[in-house]
Formats: structure tokens, sequence, C-alpha cells
């Protein structure tokens, strides 16, 4: 029953399912759905909305009838502040059930497709310390937990290196343990931010635009290679090096030790020059013996083991027997393309990015692969008639776009040139259902293949096999 004011109020409301983003959601006693952002489906709770669409709303539940037996304890503190794990209160089976749903009910509801048999998701081995990557923000205006304010104690440091607050670009969660990244990167982490307090380095201040230490990134990989990546704001080269001369010597096994000065007003680094402090200015992954050189501005799958199986999945349902040309769009570094390259005649990489192509080829000199051309561009430019005059029809084509999912010329020129077989890698299952839906009349769905590169997360990624039909 909902009372009469600003902020309504259900009282013992059972929660039905996981949605977007991570959502609980449950059904109000109007009709309308609501969203939580602190429940677990199975759970029957008091819920306070703080936001009334028309169609739904957003709230939070604020007493706990019944507790779900899908729920199992977090093992962070940062739980239910830090955003990153969202689903860390959720046994991990049951994670994994709702990710299937998710993309079965995407590719039927939005895709309007014909479905065979979903095979069952491939979960993670590791659900914990399973990133081979993490970026972490440098504040002096620490997030207070609602705890540390009713303290009323006063905070003279207010220090923090860790996360940003869902929705807030200037606030930063001090992080002690992250459950992401296996060690020593929360030694790594830790012992930066100890010494900047020891010995009086500024921490940035995103609003003012000051200070010393903006940013960390810590990237390692399955051969035990560690990166580690201190941006700064200042250019102050005494207290630079004593930081960085400070994490050489602490962490000897650290492979690539980098630095940036990015006095713009953003953080991203790809327009930035990466300067080599020690070591080499890059880290090496491997994969079934090929080697994958990934630097500071390089995109890799940021779950090596899981990103193995992906890989696995795609090559598999690529069928191919060393005669076919193959096409690998939105190729990245390469990976997908270096990885079935040896079960084809040749193939064709495409990708946007020039820096991501530069390494896409220097790797495949690297694994001395000489069946893979790589070009870059706009792939709604470049993957033209032209284009496939230039380089043969393929007989079967990879793409792995974006989050926003192909462009609607791209669907059109694959429909255009007919490949007897398309494998469709997607990490948005939404827009991978949009694409789908609009090569419906030409081509069957054939597999289904979710992964879960994300464990403690909504995010799956999906794999589909088409075979054309006509």
């Amino acid at each position: 029953m909902a009372r009469k004011n600003k902020r309504h109020i259900f009282t013992e409301v059972e929660v039905i399912d996981a949605g977007a983003k991570g959502k609980a959601v449950a059904k109000a006693s109007d009709g309308k759905v609501i969203f939580l952002s602190n429940a677990v489906p199975g759970d029957v709770v008091d819920i306070q909305t703080f936001k009334k669409r028309r169609a739904y709303y957003e709230g939070k539940a604020i007493h706990f009838h019944k507790y779900s037996p899908k729920r199992t304890e977090p093992v962070c503190e940062h739980f239910g502040v830090c955003g990153g794990c969202k689903w860390q209160n959720m046994d991990y089976q049951y994670q994994l059930e709702f990710k299937q749903n998710e993309v079965e009910n995407n590719l039927k509801r939005i895709g309007h497709l014909e479905l065979p048999e979903t095979t069952k998701i491939l979960g993670s081995k590791d659900v914990y310390f399973y990133r081979n990557k993490m970026e972490f923000s440098f504040s002096d205006s620490r997030w207070l937990t609602e705890k540390e304010i009713n303290s009323e104690k006063d905070f003279d440091n207010k220090n923090a290196l860790g996360f940003h607050i869902p929705g807030m670009w200037d606030k930063i969660l001090d992080v002690k343990k992250c459950w992401l990244q296996e060690d020593p990167s929360n030694d790594i982490r830790n012992s930066i931010k100890s010494f900047a307090n020891e010995h009086g380095l500024e921490f940035f201040n995103t609003r003012n635009q000051t200070g010393l230490l903006r940013t960390l990134m810590i990237r390692t990989s399955s051969i035990g290679e560690i990166m580690v990546l201190v941006q700064f704001f200042e250019d102050k080269k005494e207290q630079r090096e004593a930081l960085l001369n400070h994490i050489s010597e602490s962490f000897p096994q650290i492979t690539s030790l980098l630095y940036v000065i990015n006095q713009k007003a953003n953080d991203t680094l790809y327009d930035q020059e990466v300067i080599c402090y020690q070591g080499r200015d890059h880290i090496f992954e491997e994969m079934e013996g090929l080697r994958f050189k990934i630097n500071a501005k390089s995109f890799y799958q940021t779950n090596s083991n899981q990103a193995y199986e992906l890989y696995k999945v795609t090559r598999d349902f690529a069928q191919l027997t060393g005669e076919e040309l193959v096409y690998d769009l939105y190729t990245g570094t390469g990976t997908i393309a270096q990885f079935v390259a040896k079960q084809a005649k040749k193939v064709i990489g495409v990708e946007a990015v020039p820096d991501a192509i530069t390494a896409a080829k220097a790797n495949a000199q690297f694994n001395g692969i000489e069946n893979v051309d790589f070009f870059v561009g706009d792939m709604k430019e470049v993957f033209n008639a032209q284009f496939i005059k230039t380089h043969g029809k393929p007989d079967v084509i990879i793409t792995d776009p974006p989050r926003d999912g192909m462009h609607k010329d791209v669907v059109a020129q694959i429909l255009k040139i007919a490949p007897k077989r398309v494998v469709y890698v997607s990490c948005n299952s939404a827009t991978q259902a949009r694409d789908l839906a609009l090569m419906a009349e030409d081509y069957k769905v054939i597999k289904v293949q979710p992964v879960d590169m994300f464990p403690q997360t909504h995010h799956v990624e999906n794999v589909v096999l088409l075979e054309r039909i006509k």
C-alpha cells in the first residue's frame, strides 16, 4: 500500500527478479515496476521510493521482512558504497542464472528471434581477483561514509586513493582492499598512498584542478608480469621521482613502471605521452603459445582466463577448416584474429583505433603469423564494396563490436556480401539482439553461448553463431 507523500512507501513487497544495470526488480501495488539497488530476488522488503517515472519507480529497501535464500554475505568491506560489485550479496550460481536469463530475454524480446536451446553459461573459475587491469583515482576530499559522518569526528586527512562514488564525478571512496585484482595490487596501491601521505605529496582536487597525484593504473598478466602507471597533474620532478623510486624499491617484481604528466581537464591517457621510468614500456600476456604485447593504452580483455574461454567458443563457432577467408570486424589489437589464424586460410582485421592496429601488426609479427592483415578506419566507411573487392569476399565474419553494437551500414554490408557464417561476440546482448533482428530474414541463430567475464557484476558476454538460410 502506498502512502500519499512525495516518497512513496510500499510494504512487504517481494523482490522478483534482477534487471538492467544490476538492479533488483519488484512490483508495486499500483502495478508499476520498482528498481532497487540494495535487494536480492527472493527478499521481502518495505520500499521507499525516491524517483517516480511514468512506468516505474526507483527505490531502496528500508526494512527486510525476509531474506532471500539466494543471498550470500559480501566479502568486501566497501560493498554497498563502492559501485563496482553490485551482486556481491548474491550467491554466484544465481548470478549466472540471471545473466543467462538476461541474454535469452534480450534475444527473444528485443530481437524477436527463434532460439535453439541456449548452452549453459560458462562461469568463471575465479569469482574474485580475476581482473588484470584496475584504475584508481587520488582525491584530497574523500567520500565520508554514513558511519563516519554520524561519528562527529574531525577528519584532518581526507586523502583517498580508490574509486569514484557512483554518479559523483568528484567524490572518491578510499579503498583499503579491493577483491578484483590479485596481489600485489592492493599492496602497491596502499604503499603508494602511505608514502604520499608521509611525504606530503598533494592528492588531486577535481573541482579546483590542483594537486600532484591524479590516477593510478595497475595491470597484471597471467604470466606474472606487472605494469604500474602513475598519472601526475603537476610537473614536480623531485616529488615525482621520490614516489617512483619508492615504488621501484618496494616492488622489484614490477615489469613496467610508467608515468604521465596530464594537465588537461580529463584523465584519459589516449592523447598523452607515456614515459617509461623503469623496465619495459609494456608487459606480455600469453594464450595458447601466442604472446600479446600490452602497453599502457592497449585494450585487452580484463579477465585473462575467461578471455581464453571466450575466444575458444568463438573459434569453435567459426568451424574453420583452413580454407576460409575470415574477416574479424572491430578487431582491437587483433587477439581474436591471431587466435583463429592457424585454422584459417587468411584473416583480415579491421579496427577504428590506429594505436590498436599498430599493436595488432606488431603482435602478429612477433608471433610469426603471416596470414593476417590489419586495416584501420571507421568501420562503416572502411568496410565497403571496394574493400571487399580488394581483399576478397569472406567465408566467415567474426564481429566483436563495442557496447553500442554495429552501425546499421555495417549490418547492411554483411547482408550484402552474405558470408555463409557470422560469429557475433557481444558485451551487450540488448544491442546484439537489435542487430540480429536486422539479419533475421537471411540468417538463422544456430548456437548461443553466454560467457561470464565479470563475476559479482551484472555484465555478461554472449556469442551467437549465425548461418545463412538463403
